[in-house]
Protein backbone atom coordinates (compact mmCIF):
# COMPACT_ATOMS: atom_id res chain seq x y z
CA UNK A 1 0.00 0.00 0.00
CA UNK A 2 1.05 3.33 -0.61
CA UNK A 3 1.49 5.55 2.39
CA UNK A 4 2.83 9.35 2.31
CA UNK A 5 6.29 9.69 3.27
CA UNK A 6 7.25 11.43 6.01
CA UNK A 7 9.55 14.03 7.36
CA UNK A 8 12.58 13.91 9.32
CA UNK A 9 10.45 14.44 12.54
CA UNK A 10 7.17 11.98 11.58
CA UNK A 11 4.73 14.03 9.80
CA UNK A 12 3.42 13.37 6.96
CA UNK A 13 4.21 15.11 3.44
CA UNK A 14 1.41 16.47 2.07
CA UNK A 15 1.55 14.52 -0.99
CA UNK A 16 -0.85 16.49 -2.96
CA UNK A 17 1.18 19.74 -2.62
CA UNK A 18 4.12 17.74 -3.60
CA UNK A 19 2.82 16.74 -6.45
CA UNK A 20 1.82 20.41 -7.37
CA UNK A 21 5.31 21.32 -7.28
CA UNK A 22 5.60 18.91 -9.90
CA UNK A 23 3.21 19.94 -12.49
CA UNK A 24 4.42 23.62 -12.03
CA UNK A 25 7.75 22.80 -12.90
CA UNK A 26 7.17 20.74 -15.73
CA UNK A 27 4.48 23.75 -16.79
CA UNK A 28 7.63 26.37 -16.16
CA UNK A 29 9.73 24.48 -18.61
CA UNK A 30 7.27 23.68 -20.97
CA UNK A 31 6.30 27.48 -21.32
CA UNK A 32 10.25 28.33 -21.77
CA UNK A 33 10.13 25.71 -24.59
CA UNK A 34 7.13 27.20 -26.29
CA UNK A 35 8.62 30.89 -25.53
CA UNK A 36 12.14 29.92 -26.78
CA UNK A 37 10.84 28.44 -30.37
CA UNK A 38 8.89 31.44 -31.05
CA UNK A 39 11.34 34.07 -29.90
CA UNK A 40 9.38 34.92 -26.69
CA UNK A 41 6.37 36.11 -29.33
CA UNK A 42 3.06 35.46 -27.56
CA UNK A 43 1.75 33.89 -30.79
CA UNK A 44 2.39 30.03 -30.51
CA UNK A 45 3.04 30.11 -26.78
CA UNK A 46 0.10 28.29 -24.56
CA UNK A 47 1.35 28.92 -21.48
CA UNK A 48 0.53 32.85 -21.32
CA UNK A 49 0.87 33.29 -17.60
CA UNK A 50 2.86 30.11 -16.43
CA UNK A 51 5.54 32.85 -15.33
CA UNK A 52 3.32 32.61 -12.49
CA UNK A 53 4.23 29.45 -10.97
CA UNK A 54 7.24 31.17 -9.16
CA UNK A 55 4.95 32.58 -7.09
CA UNK A 56 3.10 29.77 -6.69
CA UNK A 57 6.34 27.94 -5.40
CA UNK A 58 6.55 31.08 -2.99
CA UNK A 59 3.28 30.27 -1.41
CA UNK A 60 3.87 27.00 -1.35
CA UNK A 61 7.18 27.27 0.21
CA UNK A 62 5.77 29.42 3.09
CA UNK A 63 2.98 27.19 3.87
CA UNK A 64 5.71 24.08 4.28
CA UNK A 65 8.48 25.68 5.66
CA UNK A 66 5.34 26.91 8.44
CA UNK A 67 4.92 23.24 8.72
CA UNK A 68 7.92 21.53 8.88
CA UNK A 69 9.60 24.43 11.25
CA UNK A 70 6.93 26.38 13.12
CA UNK A 71 6.95 24.15 16.29
CA UNK A 72 10.63 23.36 16.36
CA UNK A 73 12.20 26.15 17.41
CA UNK A 74 12.13 24.94 21.50
CA UNK A 75 14.41 22.66 20.53
CA UNK A 76 16.20 24.06 16.89
CA UNK A 77 18.73 27.93 16.69
CA UNK A 78 18.35 29.99 13.77
CA UNK A 79 21.63 28.21 12.67
CA UNK A 80 20.61 24.61 12.64
CA UNK A 81 17.64 26.18 10.85
CA UNK A 82 20.05 27.80 8.20
CA UNK A 83 22.03 24.83 7.95
CA UNK A 84 18.74 22.36 6.99
CA UNK A 85 18.06 24.46 4.17
CA UNK A 86 21.28 25.01 2.98
CA UNK A 87 21.51 21.46 3.18
CA UNK A 88 18.67 21.05 1.07
CA UNK A 89 18.92 23.58 -1.36
CA UNK A 90 22.35 24.17 -2.43
CA UNK A 91 23.60 20.82 -3.88
CA UNK A 92 21.58 21.44 -6.51
CA UNK A 93 21.92 25.43 -6.84
CA UNK A 94 25.66 24.29 -7.57
CA UNK A 95 24.74 22.10 -9.90
CA UNK A 96 22.52 24.50 -11.82
CA UNK A 97 25.44 27.26 -11.96
CA UNK A 98 28.07 23.99 -12.85
CA UNK A 99 25.72 23.17 -15.63
CA UNK A 100 25.22 26.76 -16.60
CA UNK A 101 28.85 27.57 -16.59
CA UNK A 102 29.31 24.21 -19.41
CA UNK A 103 26.42 25.34 -21.18
CA UNK A 104 28.17 28.72 -21.93
CA UNK A 105 31.36 27.30 -23.09
CA UNK A 106 30.34 24.73 -25.20
CA UNK A 107 26.97 25.88 -26.60
CA UNK A 108 28.03 25.29 -30.81
CA UNK A 109 25.59 27.54 -31.39
CA UNK A 110 26.23 30.62 -30.22
CA UNK A 111 29.71 31.58 -31.10
CA UNK A 112 28.78 35.43 -30.08
CA UNK A 113 29.18 33.96 -26.50
CA UNK A 114 33.40 32.81 -27.36
CA UNK A 115 34.40 36.47 -27.41
CA UNK A 116 33.29 36.69 -23.49
CA UNK A 117 36.98 36.53 -21.29
CA UNK A 118 36.98 32.94 -19.43
CA UNK A 119 37.95 34.91 -16.48
CA UNK A 120 34.50 37.15 -16.50
CA UNK A 121 32.72 34.04 -17.19
CA UNK A 122 34.23 32.47 -14.34
CA UNK A 123 33.67 35.27 -12.02
CA UNK A 124 30.02 35.25 -12.82
CA UNK A 125 30.27 31.43 -11.82
CA UNK A 126 31.56 31.85 -8.56
CA UNK A 127 29.04 34.46 -7.65
CA UNK A 128 25.87 32.74 -8.91
CA UNK A 129 27.67 29.68 -6.93
CA UNK A 130 26.47 32.04 -3.97
CA UNK A 131 23.26 32.59 -5.42
CA UNK A 132 24.39 36.64 -6.23
CA UNK A 133 23.47 38.47 -9.28
CA UNK A 134 26.30 39.50 -11.82
CA UNK A 135 26.55 40.76 -15.15
CA UNK A 136 24.05 39.87 -18.05
CA UNK A 137 26.26 37.56 -19.95
CA UNK A 138 25.35 37.45 -24.39
CA UNK A 139 22.16 35.76 -25.29
CA UNK A 140 21.15 36.05 -21.73
CA UNK A 141 18.88 39.58 -21.85
CA UNK A 142 19.29 41.32 -18.34
CA UNK A 143 19.23 38.44 -16.68
CA UNK A 144 20.53 39.15 -13.01
CA UNK A 145 21.49 35.04 -12.98
CA UNK A 146 23.14 35.01 -16.46
CA UNK A 147 24.38 30.97 -16.33
CA UNK A 148 20.95 29.74 -15.19
CA UNK A 149 18.26 32.16 -14.86
CA UNK A 150 15.72 30.31 -12.37
CA UNK A 151 18.39 30.86 -9.60
CA UNK A 152 16.65 34.10 -9.55
CA UNK A 153 14.34 32.87 -7.70
CA UNK A 154 16.46 30.98 -5.43
CA UNK A 155 18.02 34.05 -4.13
CA UNK A 156 14.60 35.30 -2.78
CA UNK A 157 13.89 32.13 -1.22
CA UNK A 158 16.64 31.98 0.88
CA UNK A 159 15.73 35.96 1.97
CA UNK A 160 12.31 34.57 2.13
CA UNK A 161 13.72 31.88 4.87
CA UNK A 162 16.07 34.52 6.63
CA UNK A 163 13.47 36.27 7.41
CA UNK A 164 11.48 33.91 8.61
CA UNK A 165 13.92 32.49 10.97
CA UNK A 166 15.18 36.11 12.59
CA UNK A 167 11.37 38.11 12.73
CA UNK A 168 8.46 36.29 11.04
CA UNK A 169 7.89 32.95 12.72
CA UNK A 170 8.23 35.38 16.11
CA UNK A 171 5.24 37.30 14.96
CA UNK A 172 1.57 36.71 16.26
CA UNK A 173 -0.97 35.53 13.37
CA UNK A 174 -2.60 39.00 13.28
CA UNK A 175 0.79 41.14 12.93
CA UNK A 176 1.39 38.48 9.92
CA UNK A 177 -1.95 39.06 8.47
CA UNK A 178 -1.29 43.04 8.18
CA UNK A 179 1.70 42.37 6.79
CA UNK A 180 0.50 40.34 4.33
CA UNK A 181 -2.24 42.85 3.22
CA UNK A 182 0.26 45.47 3.05
CA UNK A 183 2.80 43.08 0.86
CA UNK A 184 -0.68 42.21 -1.58
CA UNK A 185 -1.00 46.19 -1.75
CA UNK A 186 2.26 46.70 -2.61
CA UNK A 187 2.41 43.65 -4.85
CA UNK A 188 -1.21 44.83 -7.27
CA UNK A 189 0.52 47.63 -7.52
CA UNK A 190 3.54 46.36 -9.25
CA UNK A 191 0.85 44.72 -11.53
CA UNK A 192 -1.07 47.63 -12.14
CA UNK A 193 1.97 49.38 -12.85
CA UNK A 194 3.88 46.59 -15.05
CA UNK A 195 0.42 45.10 -16.81
CA UNK A 196 2.45 41.83 -15.49
CA UNK A 197 3.93 39.71 -12.25
CA UNK A 198 6.75 38.37 -14.84
CA UNK A 199 9.43 40.56 -13.02
CA UNK A 200 12.51 40.05 -10.89
CA UNK A 201 14.64 37.80 -12.80
CA UNK A 202 16.24 40.88 -14.76
CA UNK A 203 17.46 43.96 -13.71
CA UNK A 204 15.12 46.56 -14.59
CA UNK A 205 12.93 44.56 -12.00
CA UNK A 206 15.07 43.17 -9.40
CA UNK A 207 13.24 44.54 -6.13
CA UNK A 208 9.84 43.35 -7.91
CA UNK A 209 10.83 39.81 -7.28
CA UNK A 210 11.46 40.25 -3.61
CA UNK A 211 8.10 42.44 -3.31
CA UNK A 212 6.64 38.66 -5.38
CA UNK A 213 8.37 36.72 -2.94
CA UNK A 214 7.49 39.03 0.41
CA UNK A 215 3.60 38.41 -0.44
CA UNK A 216 3.58 34.93 -1.55
CA UNK A 217 6.21 33.74 1.44
CA UNK A 218 4.48 35.36 4.38
CA UNK A 219 0.82 34.22 2.44
CA UNK A 220 2.19 30.57 3.15
CA UNK A 221 3.38 31.38 6.49
CA UNK A 222 -0.12 33.34 7.78
CA UNK A 223 -2.13 30.31 5.51
CA UNK A 224 -0.64 26.95 7.40
CA UNK A 225 -1.46 28.99 10.44
CA UNK A 226 -5.24 29.68 10.01
CA UNK A 227 -5.78 26.48 7.88
CA UNK A 228 -8.47 25.23 9.74
CA UNK A 229 -10.28 28.64 9.62
CA UNK A 230 -11.34 27.88 5.93
CA UNK A 231 -13.97 24.75 4.22
CA UNK A 232 -11.87 21.67 3.89
CA UNK A 233 -12.45 21.57 0.34
CA UNK A 234 -10.88 18.07 -1.08
CA UNK A 235 -9.34 18.46 -4.54
CA UNK A 236 -6.84 15.76 -5.79
CA UNK A 237 -3.82 16.15 -7.56
CA UNK A 238 -5.23 15.85 -10.57
CA UNK A 239 -8.12 17.98 -10.67
CA UNK A 240 -5.27 20.71 -9.09
CA UNK A 241 -3.13 20.39 -11.75
CA UNK A 242 -6.08 20.92 -14.40
CA UNK A 243 -7.11 24.24 -12.54
CA UNK A 244 -2.90 25.37 -12.61
CA UNK A 245 -2.88 24.47 -16.70
CA UNK A 246 -5.76 26.90 -16.72
CA UNK A 247 -4.67 30.00 -14.64
CA UNK A 248 -1.40 29.53 -16.97
CA UNK A 249 -3.02 29.38 -20.18
CA UNK A 250 -5.77 31.69 -20.39
CA UNK A 251 -4.51 34.15 -23.06
CA UNK A 252 -3.07 37.53 -22.99
CA UNK A 253 -5.44 40.42 -21.96
CA UNK A 254 -6.09 42.66 -25.10
CA UNK A 255 -3.61 45.97 -25.03
CA UNK A 256 -6.76 47.84 -25.44
CA UNK A 257 -7.64 46.93 -21.58
CA UNK A 258 -3.52 48.80 -20.36
CA UNK A 259 -4.09 47.41 -17.04
CA UNK A 260 -6.18 43.83 -17.21
CA UNK A 261 -2.99 41.61 -17.53
CA UNK A 262 -1.40 42.60 -14.49
CA UNK A 263 -4.86 42.78 -12.74
CA UNK A 264 -5.78 38.65 -13.77
CA UNK A 265 -1.72 37.76 -12.35
CA UNK A 266 -2.46 39.46 -9.06
CA UNK A 267 -5.57 38.12 -9.23
CA UNK A 268 -4.55 34.64 -9.55
CA UNK A 269 -1.49 34.96 -6.61
CA UNK A 270 -4.03 36.69 -4.03
CA UNK A 271 -7.00 34.63 -4.28
CA UNK A 272 -6.49 31.26 -6.65
CA UNK A 273 -3.26 30.03 -5.28
CA UNK A 274 -3.72 30.09 -1.73
CA UNK A 275 -7.25 28.49 -2.33
CA UNK A 276 -5.27 26.12 -4.53
CA UNK A 277 -2.67 25.00 -1.91
CA UNK A 278 -5.35 24.79 1.13
CA UNK A 279 -7.15 22.47 -1.23
CA UNK A 280 -4.48 20.43 -1.65
CA UNK A 281 -3.55 19.94 2.17
CA UNK A 282 -6.72 19.20 2.84
CA UNK A 283 -7.19 16.34 0.00
CA UNK A 284 -6.92 12.22 0.34
CA UNK A 285 -5.93 10.65 -2.84
CA UNK A 286 -5.81 6.95 -3.74
CA UNK A 287 -2.43 5.20 -4.36
CA UNK A 288 -2.01 5.75 -7.92
CA UNK A 289 -2.21 9.14 -7.71
CA UNK A 290 0.16 9.51 -5.09
CA UNK A 291 2.70 7.71 -6.33
CA UNK A 292 2.11 9.80 -8.98
CA UNK A 293 2.71 13.21 -6.84
CA UNK A 294 5.38 11.50 -4.54
CA UNK A 295 7.37 11.05 -8.17
CA UNK A 296 6.38 14.46 -9.40
CA UNK A 297 7.48 16.42 -6.12
CA UNK A 298 10.94 14.41 -5.47
CA UNK A 299 11.71 15.61 -9.25
CA UNK A 300 10.09 19.15 -8.74
CA UNK A 301 13.10 21.55 -7.59
CA UNK A 302 16.01 19.57 -10.09
CA UNK A 303 13.50 20.05 -12.67
CA UNK A 304 13.45 23.61 -12.27
CA UNK A 305 17.00 24.76 -11.21
CA UNK A 306 18.46 22.34 -13.57
CA UNK A 307 16.04 22.84 -16.75
CA UNK A 308 17.36 26.28 -18.12
CA UNK A 309 20.89 25.83 -19.13
CA UNK A 310 19.80 23.03 -21.44
CA UNK A 311 17.17 25.16 -22.92
CA UNK A 312 19.31 28.17 -23.61
CA UNK A 313 21.72 25.55 -25.89
CA UNK A 314 18.13 24.88 -27.50
CA UNK A 315 17.13 28.76 -27.76
CA UNK A 316 20.33 29.18 -29.64
CA UNK A 317 19.95 26.55 -31.60
CA UNK A 318 16.33 28.27 -32.65
CA UNK A 319 17.68 31.28 -32.92
CA UNK A 320 21.05 30.92 -34.48
CA UNK A 321 20.17 28.23 -36.91
CA UNK A 322 16.69 28.96 -37.78
CA UNK A 323 15.34 25.18 -38.50
CA UNK A 324 11.82 24.76 -39.90
CA UNK A 325 9.23 24.79 -37.21
CA UNK A 326 8.54 21.01 -37.21
CA UNK A 327 12.32 20.34 -36.85
CA UNK A 328 12.21 23.60 -33.86
CA UNK A 329 9.02 21.27 -32.15
CA UNK A 330 11.34 17.83 -32.23
CA UNK A 331 14.37 19.24 -31.27
CA UNK A 332 11.94 21.12 -28.00
CA UNK A 333 10.34 17.64 -27.41
CA UNK A 334 14.06 16.13 -27.35
CA UNK A 335 15.23 18.92 -24.42
CA UNK A 336 11.93 17.89 -22.36
CA UNK A 337 13.15 14.57 -22.05
CA UNK A 338 16.45 15.25 -21.66
CA UNK A 339 15.43 17.72 -18.58
CA UNK A 340 13.19 15.20 -17.21
CA UNK A 341 15.55 12.42 -17.57
CA UNK A 342 18.40 14.53 -16.29
CA UNK A 343 16.43 16.16 -13.23
CA UNK A 344 15.96 12.59 -12.16
CA UNK A 345 19.42 11.18 -12.58
CA UNK A 346 20.46 14.65 -10.31
CA UNK A 347 18.08 13.89 -7.53
CA UNK A 348 19.15 9.74 -7.90
CA UNK A 349 22.92 10.26 -8.03
CA UNK A 350 23.96 13.43 -6.58
CA UNK A 351 21.24 15.42 -4.30
CA UNK A 352 20.11 12.84 -1.94
CA UNK A 353 23.33 11.24 -1.60
CA UNK A 354 25.02 14.55 -0.65
CA UNK A 355 22.18 15.69 1.69
CA UNK A 356 22.48 12.44 3.30
CA UNK A 357 26.28 13.31 3.66
CA UNK A 358 25.94 17.23 4.96
CA UNK A 359 22.69 15.99 7.41
CA UNK A 360 24.82 15.31 10.39
CA UNK A 361 25.96 19.17 9.70
CA UNK A 362 22.51 20.22 10.61
CA UNK A 363 22.48 18.65 14.05
CA UNK A 364 25.27 20.95 15.34
CA UNK A 365 24.13 23.68 17.10
CA UNK A 366 25.27 27.08 16.17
Amino acid sequence: MTTPDTTVTGKAHYEVLDGLRGSAAVLVVLFHIMGMTVSWADTGQLLHHAALAVDFFFVLSGFVVAYAYDDRWKTMTTGQFILIRLVRLHPLVLLGAVLGLVSFLIDPFATNQKVIPLATVLVDFALISLMLPHAPLPNRWTDTHSLNSPAWSLLQEYIGNLAYALVLRRLGTKTLGVLVMLAGALLAWCAWDKNTLDLGSYWETLWQGTARMAFSFMMGLWLYRVRDRFPKIHLGWIAATIVLVAVFAIPLMPKAWPHANGLYEVAMVIVVFPLLILCGAHSQIGKLEMALCKFAGRISYPIYILHYPFLLIYMNFVTFTKPPLQTAHIAGAAAFVIVVTFAWLAVKFYDEPVRKWLKPLTRSKI
